[in-house]
């Protein structure tokens, strides 16, 4: 009788154990076209789609100073939100203390997928007084003081001018 327990537990455990490496990926397609259309661009397969998902649940959240929530956020609210979200970090609420406390330089030419991007505000140049995440193809969401939480590209004139550096998360 054991051995035949034996067998029966090994057989489920290899059904088991066999199942897990061949299985597919799942994908929720409803909530990833949602994202693209929000977000104004393609999501691929390899992208973090978790990213993309819950940073297009931002779009148009109004801007508000010191806030936190989908009633109103500022720049480093955004991010502190998202990042806790996806990547299960909590960082600073500051924009120039995310950037020292947070994260290590980036070039921009070296960006990935959820790096933060930081910019000056033209006057003093050596504390980040704005922050947003990087997408791909030199966008990032960020929130905008007249138009709330949208997705920008760091083509723009004033951002290529307010450009300070990129952040890796530590």
């Amino acid at each position: 009788m054991t051995k035949h327990i034996h067998i029966l537990i090994g057989t489920i455990l290899l059904i088991l154990l066999s199942a897990c490496g061949t299985r597919a990926p799942h994908y929720n397609y409803r909530e990833l076209a949602q994202a693209a259309i929000r977000l104004d661009m393609d999501i691929a397969m390899d992208d973090n789609h978790s990213l993309y998902v819950e940073a297009s649940k931002w779009i148009g959240v109004p801007y508000r100073s010191g806030g936190t929530s989908r009633r109103g956020v500022d720049c480093s609210g955004l991010t502190y939100n998202i990042y806790r979200k996806v990547y299960r970090k909590r960082l600073e609420r500051n924009s120039d203390e995310q950037r020292k406390e947070n994260c290590h330089k980036i070039r921009k030419g070296k960006l990935r997928e959820g790096d933060l991007v930081f910019f000056h505000n033209g006057r003093n140049k050596r504390r980040a007084t704005h922050v947003g995440i990087y997408l791909k193809n030199n966008r990032f969401i960020h929130t905008s003081s007249s138009q709330g939480v949208i997705v920008s590209t760091l083509d723009e004139p004033y951002y290529q001018k307010c450009w300070m550096q990129g952040g890796r998360v530590r």
